[in-house]
């Protein structure tokens, strides 16, 4: 028969769920994995339930773990927001908020504008994480994050924020330097510069098959970060967000009407989560200085 179970046993359940080990769970709750273990144990023993299978590799969720983890989530949900409730009568903004956000995305819009954000919520502290990558936000990997995709499946709340324009770029120098460029055909003459394929963390930066298949590409790296500054020096030819080259003078734009690409920004909040007042502030914010700032995306 199940038992009553310690609310810190719940806690250990999320962030076993979330991590897959359990090492790496109890570095973050800040406890040894001997005391997590017991308490994983003692969950199970309250609930006559196996939560988990444990391999050598890490743990992964039983169906009856499965079944639990939507209504541990939902409980945590509702914990964060009482304590919000009782933490927050005197109307300032406290907490961390975690943002994931692709590299481009974060680092040449986001980054020299979030720190307005703190500037009107001095007690709130905000993470940017701007990698190439995909973020879990059911493992708690961001509080929020900026997709180029809408969400197919699991309790996430989605909003777009925006369509935003690529196109091919290269630096005046290379363009000087190199055989001029009037057509799509003549581009596979000329050294690109792109994503690493194995290393795509999502299909919509598949761009240049959509240029012309005849491409092969000389430099790559998995960070658009990585591949502006290429251009930047002059190294070759890349697609890049218009909204990344604004304010740099030295990028010319190739075959503009030729080549217009269309991809999105998704903003992404866990269901449990978008209730949560910091997570709605920043959320907001994010969405108002996209908004104000429309052109640098569909110039």
């Amino acid at each position: 028969m199940a038992g009553q179970f310690d609310w810190d046993d719940l806690q250990s359940f999320l962030a076993v769920a979330r991590s897959g080990r359990l090492t790496l769970a109890a570095r973050r709750m800040g406890v040894d994995h001997t005391t997590l273990g017991r308490r994983l144990q003692s969950l199970e023993r309250a609930l006559g339930a196996n939560l988990f299978e444990r391999h050598a590799t890490g743990y992964s969720l039983t169906a009856q773990g499965e079944s639990l983890l939507a209504s541990a989530e939902a409980m945590e949900g509702l914990a964060m927001t009482i304590m919000e409730d009782l933490a927050g009568s005197s109307g300032s903004l406290s907490g961390a908020v975690r943002i994931g956000t692709p590299d481009g995305f974060g680092s040449f819009f986001l980054a020299p504008r979030i720190g307005q954000l703190a500037a009107r919520h001095p007690d709130l502290e905000v993470q940017l994480v701007a990698m190439p990558r995909l973020f879990s936000l059911s493992k708690r990997e961001a509080d929020i994050a900026i997709s180029l995709a809408q969400p197919d499946a699991g309790r996430l709340h989605g909003r777009k924020l925006t369509d935003y324009e690529l196109g091919l770029y290269a630096a005046r120098s290379y363009v000087t330097a190199n055989p001029p460029i009037s057509s799509v055909a003549d581009l596979p003459g000329h050294r690109f510069i792109s994503y690493i394929d194995d290393l795509l963390y999502t299909p919509e930066l598949d761009y240049l098959p959509q240029i012309s298949r005849d491409i092969r590409p000389q430099l790559k790296s998995a960070s658009l970060v990585a591949q502006f500054r290429a251009v930047e020096a002059g190294a070759g030819i890349a697609v890049l967000p218009c909204f990344l080259v604004d304010g740099h003078a030295d990028l010319v734009r190739l075959l503009p009407a030729e080549v217009s690409l269309i991809r999105s920004f998704w903003l992404l909040i866990h269901s449990d989560l978008r209730h949560l007042s910091r997570i709605r502030v920043t959320a907001e914010f994010i969405a108002e200085e996209v908004r104000r700032n429309s052109r640098l995306f569909r110039p």
